[in-house]
């Protein structure tokens, strides 16, 4: 049975061990949730610190997005206004060009393909311009086109005319000769033609003969060895270093030695090796039609070759100008070049003055002095090569002007300005010469104003002409069997035949080539006193390939064999 207090609510009794007990129970139950509760707010707070942080990265992000975008939508707008540009050239290209026919091209790289590099790429205009017999219409890559002309009566429209030279060809060779006269314009070509002229009047060419003479005297001694063996030798190696010694003495008054003087060959060579790499790196660069964009060129192997061979270059014309200027400092140096009566082409740069007693800028003096440089020296050599291996392939020629020669000199070894004249038939050999292997084998220029040939058709202002030397010198239509060499040809009743614009190896008209005379001159000295020396053989197994290097120039060089010549007592 249950007592009266059984269903009474019982309470736990407490005692100070168990009230310790429940203590201590409690706390530690409660301590893990508050050290997850501390972390928890710790953990807030860090990311709270750590996205506070990459706030002004998120927004440096998305500003460099931006910046990307806006970027890749400019850049795709200049392609696409570069490209509209382009499409529109290439258009009003074909409809200037309309009128003229040219021989199938491929829609994309033009006539390009058909230049080979091997020799062959000069007879491709010529069998061209069989077809073609006045004038074609000639592509280089999409946007590219030019007029070739390779007629007498379509020359004559260009060349009489002042119109300047074409702004994409020549403009590759302004870092390399500045704006000098080949590639002026306007009335800057107009002054410094003026203020040049004088520096190739007869009295300033007449004393430049002797300087000639001993130039040549010093490249056919050096043969002498070479006369003895029975091989043929590389001819446009000397004729290059004789040509430069020759118009460091003529125009510069520096007796270099370059020819003999083992210390300054390195660095004479070096500049020779120069103008080489430079004539090839800006046929290059024309030929390769991405590059006629200069960031593009700058960019590129064959940029960076170029800029160092142009600073080789220019670092010989620098030297050039700085001695000469040292020595103007001194009055009395000034005085005598003034007063002499014999002054040179540096003499004239220096001291020019136009009607408003204004001279030359250094910048314009340096321009000139890289262009005579090159011209004076490297298309002077071709010249010469290539009627020496005229000759060679022409014995009876050769004999018939050797007995000139010795007729004139009269038991002289050496050239004077009156034996210039006693040598008709060498002359016309030269000429001939010229005429099948002419040292600058293409010109262009680019019209201001609409042209109208004399056959009714015309070409707008902004046209770009090329005239195709070595094509109008064998034309069939103007010169019987033209491959052949016949000196006959330039007898004054044969000359007098044919258009004075059928032979142009010096151009022609106002912008004509303003050395040509001391060009012949040394021309002829040079052939002269060779023959006199030696008999030139051809080589018949190095038969030389011709390319265009802004000069005519052999792809495998120019090979010759020599014999002295023994003259009778």
């Amino acid at each position: 049975m249950k007592g009266p207090n059984d269903n009474a609510i019982r309470f736990p009794k407490f005692t100070k061990k168990s009230c310790s007990k429940r203590a201590f129970v409690s706390r530690t139950s409660q301590q893990p949730t508050l050290l997850c509760l501390m972390l928890s707010i710790s953990l807030e707070s860090s990311m709270f610190n750590i996205m506070a942080l990459f706030e002004p990265l998120k927004k440096l992000t998305l500003d460099c997005i931006c910046i990307h975008n806006l970027v890749a939508i400019f850049c795709l707008v200049y392609a696409i206004l570069k490209i509209s540009k382009l499409i529109v050239k290439r258009n009003e290209c074909i409809q200037a060009l309309q009128p003229f026919l040219g021989p199938p091209k491929h829609w994309f790289f033009g006539h390009i393909r058909e230049f080979k590099q091997d020799g062959t790429d000069l007879f491709k205009i010529v069998e061209w311009a069989e077809s073609y017999p006045l004038a074609m219409s000639m592509w280089f890559g999409p946007f590219v086109a030019f007029l070739n002309i390779h007629h007498p009566d379509y020359v004559k429209a260009i060349l009489t005319s002042t119109e300047p030279k074409d702004d994409l060809s020549y403009s590759f060779l302004i870092p390399w000769i500045g704006d000098g006269l080949l590639v002026s314009k306007g009335q800057k070509w107009f002054r410094h033609r003026r203020l040049l002229t004088p520096g190739f009047h007869y009295d300033v060419l007449k004393p430049y003969i002797k300087l000639m003479s001993d130039s040549a005297k010093t490249m056919l001694d050096k043969w002498d060895s070479l006369s003895e063996r029975d091989e043929s030798f590389e001819l446009f190696e000397h004729v290059s270093l004789m040509t430069l010694d020759t118009i460091m003495k003529c125009a510069f008054s520096s007796n270099t030695n370059c020819q003999v003087a083992r210390g300054g060959e390195g660095e004479i060579n070096s500049y020779i090796k120069a103008v080489y790499d430079l004539s090839n790196l800006v046929n290059i660069r024309f030929r390769i039609f991405p590059y006629h964009s200069d960031w593009l060129f700058n960019l590129s192997p064959h940029g960076y070759q170029f800029r160092k061979a142009c600073k080789i270059a220019q670092s010989h014309t620098e030297q050039i100008i700085r001695n000469r200027k040292e020595a103007l400092k001194d009055e009395e140096e000034l005085h005598r070049i003034k007063a002499k009566k014999n002054i040179d082409f540096l003499d004239i740069l220096l001291c020019a003055r136009d009607e408003n007693q204004q001279g030359l800028s250094d910048e314009a003096i340096r321009a000139e002095v890289d262009t005579f440089m090159f011209e004076g020296h490297d298309t002077t050599a071709s010249g010469i090569s290539w009627t020496l291996y005229s000759l060679a392939c022409n014995p009876e020629h050769q004999q018939i002007c050797r007995d000139e020669i010795i007729s004139a000199l009269e038991g002289r070894d050496f050239m004077e300005w009156e034996d210039l004249s006693k040598m008709p038939y060498t002359t016309m050999c030269i000429k001939e010469s010229l005429r099948l292997y002419p040292p600058v084998p293409g010109i262009s220029r680019k019209t201001t104003k609409p042209i109208t040939f004399f056959d009714g058709r015309s070409v707008p202002g902004g046209c770009l002409i090329g005239t195709s030397i070595f094509a109008i010198h064998r034309n069939a239509t103007v010169w019987e069997n033209p491959n052949v060499f016949d000196p006959h040809r330039f007898l004054p009743e044969n000359s007098a035949k044919r258009s004075p614009h059928a032979f142009v190896p010096f151009s022609a008209g106002p912008r004509n080539c303003i050395g040509q005379n001391f060009a012949m001159n040394e021309m002829k000295v040079v052939i002269a006193q060779t023959l006199r020396r030696y008999h030139l053989i051809e080589d018949p197994t190095k038969k030389p390939k011709m390319i265009p290097r802004l000069v005519l120039r052999s792809l495998n060089g120019i090979h010759l064999k020599i014999k002295p010549v023994h003259l009778e007592p």
